[in-house]
């Protein structure tokens, strides 16, 4: 099938752009001029590149299209001081106009990656409180157009996504970092919060899932599928498993750090909606842990 790719120079995307060479698709990359395309370095001849800051949007669907589906992947989280306004253009404004073109062109699966960390919201937490409204935002203009343009919107509800390649700031990338450095003190909160941590190719087999099922996917309709394990772990429990896997003397300093308000303390998934098409897991925490490990030693000549 022919598919246009958003967020592919990513840690989820670059995932999802080589499983769906790998698995034969077309594939077309929406990036920006500036992108750094590290991740996609051994398949970036593979794919077809359109730079959104120097062409019109449209042009990438009347050069490279009709496409089968789009997976949008492309996410601004406002980690890097992004005002409120450019939020709104990166995670509202920019799908709908990839939302509207679908629609214009034909293209009947869109497939958006949506957070589990929104629902924090409910609970009043000011942590990234822009990114998670304007992805709640957007969720919602998808379930309009579904019905109005009778295309599917599948609304993929990522718990903690977690595997190699991801940013070093995230949150087990930095664990481990810190674990692999003698002597090294990590202030923590208590770690008592709890979250479902699913690796990121079990992630990618989710996506592709739909793909191949896509002309069984109900037409003019709002999917939403919760994407991950369906187990929720306490993050204490993981920080002390990169500690043991790592053999790390570094000192874990838990209740050091405070929690954010409106934390949200238990988040899993509910995967039935998944399983019924026929997905499960096949990455435990402590395999997916020591892969990424592997990764690390094997990259540093260990």
């Amino acid at each position: 099938m022919k598919v246009l790719l958003t967020g592919a120079t990513g840690f989820l995307g670059s995932h999802l752009a080589r499983a769906l060479l790998a698995e034969g698709h077309q594939v077309t990359i929406l990036k920006r001029s500036t992108s750094d395309c590290s991740r996609l370095a051994d398949i970036y001849s593979e794919l077809a590149a359109c730079d959104v800051d120097a062409a019109d949007l449209l042009s990438a669907f009347s050069r490279h299209g009709p496409f089968d589906a789009v997976m949008h992947a492309a996410t601004a989280y406002g980690r890097r001081g992004e005002s409120e306004a450019a939020l709104v253009e990166a995670n509202v404004l920019f799908p709908l106009r990839l939302l509207r073109a679908c629609c214009e062109y034909g293209t009947g699966l869109f497939v958006n990656t949506d957070t589990f960390s929104r629902a924090s919201l409910a609970f009043g937490a000011t942590h990234l409180a822009g990114y998670h409204l304007t992805k709640k935002q957007f969720a919602e203009w998808g379930a309009h157009a579904a019905v109005q343009y009778g295309l599917t919107f599948a609304n993929m509800r990522l718990e903690h996504v977690y595997g190699p390649d991801d940013q070093p700031d995230k949150f087990i990338p930095y664990v481990i970092r810190q674990c692999l450095q003698d002597g090294a003190r990590l202030a923590l909160t208590s770690g008592e919060q709890k979250r479902d941590f699913v690796y990121v190719t079990d992630v990618v087999e989710a996506y592709l899932l739909l793909l191949r099922q896509k002309d069984s996917l109900p037409k003019g309709a709002y999917l939403e599928y919760q994407v991950g394990t369906g187990r929720a772990t306490a993050v204490r429990e993981v920080v002390e498993k990169i500690h043991s896997l790592t053999c790390s003397t570094a000192q874990l300093q838990f209740g050091a750090l405070p929690q954010r308000p409106g934390e949200l303390m238990c988040s899993q998934a509910d995967t039935r909606k998944l399983r019924e098409l026929g997905w499960k897991e096949r990455v435990s925490l402590e395999q997916g842990l020591t892969m990424i490990l592997q990764k690390e030693a094997a990259k540093n000549g260990k």
